[in-house]
């Protein structure tokens, strides 16, 4: 049996796993002690930021048959970063964002970047 305080010192003094592209990066953990005595580090929820805290540079309206990994690959040069988009969007359902032709997608700056476009 691991000794809980033990563990909860171990889980805190370690550096955050994800890396700074990930959705979760920055986001802190916690942890709860079962009734064996086992202690389970998990991931504190991760609030979707408000679409007003990004700098719109671009928009792109949706044609049949796009994927969100796509889109994100095309203007933010990584598929895995759909997320942004939703985050931009003010959606937690990625899906939601492609599934109607003509839907207007923003494509934003991270979260707090602000700036011109094109300066």
């Amino acid at each position: 049996m691991t000794d809980p305080l033990q563990a909860l010192l171990d889980s805190a003094l370690k550096p955050n796993p994800f890396p700074p592209t990930s959705r979760y990066y920055g986001v802190k953990t916690t942890s709860i002690v079962g009734s064996d005595g086992t202690m389970v580090v998990h991931l504190r929820r991760r609030f979707v930021p408000a679409s007003d805290r990004f700098t719109v540079v671009q928009e792109h309206r949706v044609t049949a048959g796009e994927r969100l990994d796509h889109l994100a690959n095309t203007y933010l040069g990584d598929p895995e970063q759909y997320w942004r988009l939703c985050d931009a969007n003010d959606t937690i359902r990625p899906d939601a964002l492609v599934e109607r032709l003509d839907t207007v997608v923003h494509i934003a700056l991270p979260e707090g970047v602000t700036g011109v476009p094109g300066a």
